[in-house]
């Protein structure tokens, strides 16, 4: 069965998790790191460590480095679709507009993902009960996140659409990225591919357009904020992410978006001591409504019940 036509086994839902407080510190990371640098600046600094790591990563582990121009020009796509256009709009954004309304417009990725996957794919097929799954979901971001950060909606209609084109080039860089397991690339050498393309990328333009040789020395917590945005959010995440899209497929991986927020609600309030309200805890039953909707399991077993 295709990926996206079986449910999600209990260890692809727990990689899922993972790559949800990864990405969900991507936008804490990115806050604090804003504060010291330029957005394009600051998006170079996260590609190019993380490829450094993981760079070391293979070699350590006897990984061979893909060769030749066919897989090169893949990755320069993937890092396109997947780095350079998504982190500089949401970086830009995020200088414009808060955080929390970042995170509701980048929860659209699904939406994007399961219908670009229904045209372009054609074992990704929307069902009916995936578009309600992802409805729920993303209504159950918008009432977590509270409704003083959607007063905020329209305010800021570049900035915002910013966010929700990375979304939508999030999506297609899902579909785009199957390609790397037809090519018999391992996870780890696909992300190492796609962070080090979107390095050449980004690098001549950060330098033409930021002159960072000019910019004041971050301070520590800068520093600190891009070591943690490359080494957790971008090297590790994307090792994730490469072995979810060959796993469980484009679709389903997207969902990450719906759970970035309830992941950082149960950090703040197991590491923090931060306290959780009613309508957080409505939103996480939304988005876990919207999760079982599009996992299907549950509402298969509960038709033949039913019939009985």
């Amino acid at each position: 069965m295709p990926p996206a036509n079986r449910p999600m086994t209990p260890s692809e839902w727990g990689l899922l998790l993972v790559l949800s407080v990864l990405w969900g510190g991507s936008f804490f990371f990115v806050g604090v790191a804003l504060r010291a640098l330029p957005p394009l600046t600051l998006v170079v600094l996260r590609v190019g460590l993380a490829a450094l790591i993981l760079g070391l990563v293979l070699r350590v582990r006897g990984v061979p480095v893909p060769r030749g121009g066919r897989v090169w020009l893949a990755f320069l796509g993937a890092a396109f679709l997947n780095n350079a256009v998504p982190f500089c709009l949401i970086a830009w954004g995020q200088t414009h507009i808060a955080s929390g309304l970042a995170a509701i417009l980048n929860a659209t990725t699904p939406l994007f993902g399961v219908l670009v996957a229904h045209v372009l794919t054609d074992d990704e097929r929307l069902t009916g009960n995936r578009l309600a799954g992802v409805v729920a979901g993303l209504a159950g971001v918008a009432v977590m996140v509270g409704p003083s950060v959607l007063a905020g909606l329209g305010g800021e209609a570049l900035a915002q659409g910013a966010v929700l084109l990375a979304a939508l080039s999030y999506a297609f860089a899902g579909i785009y990225g199957r390609r790397f397991k037809r090519m018999g690339i391992p996870p780890l050498a696909a992300a190492a591919g796609q962070v080090t393309a979107a390095s050449v990328l980004l690098l001549p333009v950060a330098l033409a357009v930021d002159r960072p040789w000019t910019l004041p020395a971050p301070p520590a917590t800068a520093v600190a904020a891009v070591l943690g945005l490359a080494a957790l959010s971008t090297a590790l995440a994307y090792v994730i992410f490469f072995r979810l899209l060959a796993s469980a497929g484009a679709t389903n991986l997207m969902l990450v978006t719906f759970l970035i927020p309830v992941s950082a609600l149960l950090l703040g309030a197991l590491v923090l001591g931060e306290p959780v309200v009613p309508r957080q805890l409505l939103g996480m039953a939304l988005i876990g409504a919207g999760l079982v909707a599009i996992d299907g399991r549950l509402l298969r077993r509960r038709r033949p019940a039913a019939a009985e």
